[in-house]
């Protein structure tokens, strides 16, 4: 299928952000992004980059009321030399398709997928922000837009991808963050769809995540909804505790994100010869190691952060500090290595790289 590209007017061009400390993260967008349509009996059509505009929803898109929405998140890279990189891209499509077949929503091509995806970048590739820790954040997204009420799966569907400037994750420096563990409220039950990146998952999550910020924690460190005891994923993110000599993360039996991050880290830590076990793991058991002094870091992995250091665990009315309340050596040296495997600053071994544009040559000396 080919891409159409319809460039925007220089004169209605937004104005790029000059002060890279201020980026933030999604706040801002770029001139403009790609659309393509789907309907039952055609398959996929119209597929275009165009200027950046409001979508026209019917008021009964069946993603307004049923919820057929999924999405994805990854970044592109400038490198040293602005080549332009993006970072395990066909993990993200096999996810999202994956979210798909679970919600019964047309999947995509992969291959018009990531032409969409390079296409989109390297259009827009000025901007691109150069500062240390800056990206290109992509947000691929599949709703259900047939006009229509009655619960079953739309027949019409509309893909998008938007993209970004967003500012360094850790401006202030590699700071851990403070964990609130909740009984009361769960994210996800086997059998649901605690797996995929539907948007239901995420509105499910704001309540407790409320209480959480109210008493001055940054994220909230989820239990299993069967047995309320088994830890599964800490705010958005996955979660990995360092007990003795083994990192453990939980495993992926349906009710937790398959995380690309997540699994980065676990190919990185193995390479690094670091024990990793995908297993089961209590509260109770990681309440202990601390008491015991076992437990000697904990970070949660995703695409905003790469890793993200936990200082402190609130559970049942106690707090309790990690590595006294600093980052891990463990911790930092799988957050160096994935940046600088992102951004082209080291070899990758792994294959995760993909480089969409050359950049500049340098002159050999």
């Amino acid at each position: 299928m080919r891409i159409k590209i319809i460039k925007a007017s220089p004169k209605k061009m937004k104005t790029k952000p000059k002060d890279e400390s201020k980026l933030g993260f999604g706040k801002i967008f770029t001139d403009h992004f790609f659309n393509m349509k789907y309907k039952d009996g055609k398959g996929w059509y119209d597929a275009v980059i165009e200027p950046y505009r409001p979508l026209k929803l019917d008021p009964t898109a069946m993603c307004l009321h049923y919820a057929q929405e999924i999405f994805e998140g990854l970044k592109a890279y400038r490198g040293p030399n602005d080549e332009i990189y993006l970072f395990r891209p066909t993990e993200n499509i096999k996810r999202m398709n994956s979210s798909a077949e679970r919600l019964c929503m047309a999947q995509i091509d992969e291959e018009i997928f990531m032409e969409a995806l390079k296409k989109m970048v390297i259009l827009e590739k000025d901007w691109i922000p150069r500062g240390s820790g800056t990206s290109l954040y992509i947000r691929p997204t599949l709703i259900a837009t047939e006009a229509a009420l009655g619960v079953h799966p739309s027949n019409e569907y509309l893909f998008f991808i938007v993209v970004g400037p967003v500012g360094a994750y850790y401006p202030q420096g590699f700071m851990p963050t403070k964990i609130y563990v909740s009984e009361e409220y769960v994210r996800a039950a086997k059998g649901g769809t605690g797996f995929i990146k539907a948007a239901g998952n995420y509105a499910a999550s704001l309540y407790a995540s409320r209480i959480a910020t109210g008493m001055g924690y940054t994220q909230v460190l989820w239990l299993d909804a069967k047995e309320n005891k088994y830890v599964e994923e800490v705010g958005t993110s996955n979660i990995f505790f360092l007990i003795s000599d083994e990192l453990i993360t939980p495993p992926l039996t349906g009710t937790i994100l398959p995380g690309v991050t997540r699994n980065s880290v676990v190919k990185l830590a193995n390479y690094l010869g670091v024990k990793v076990a995908e297993r089961l793991l209590t509260i109770d058991e990681v309440i202990s190691s601390l008491e015991k002094g076992t437990l000697k870091e904990s970070f949660a992995s995703g695409t905003a952060a790469i890793v993200s250091p936990v200082g402190q665990i609130y559970f049942r009315k106690k707090e309790y500090l990690i590595n006294g309340g600093k980052t891990g050596p463990l911790t930092e040296k799988l957050y160096n290595e994935i940046l600088q495997i992102q951004y082209g600053l080291k070899e990758d071994p792994f294959g995760w790289r993909v480089k969409i544009l050359e950049g500049k040559k340098t002159k050999k000396k």
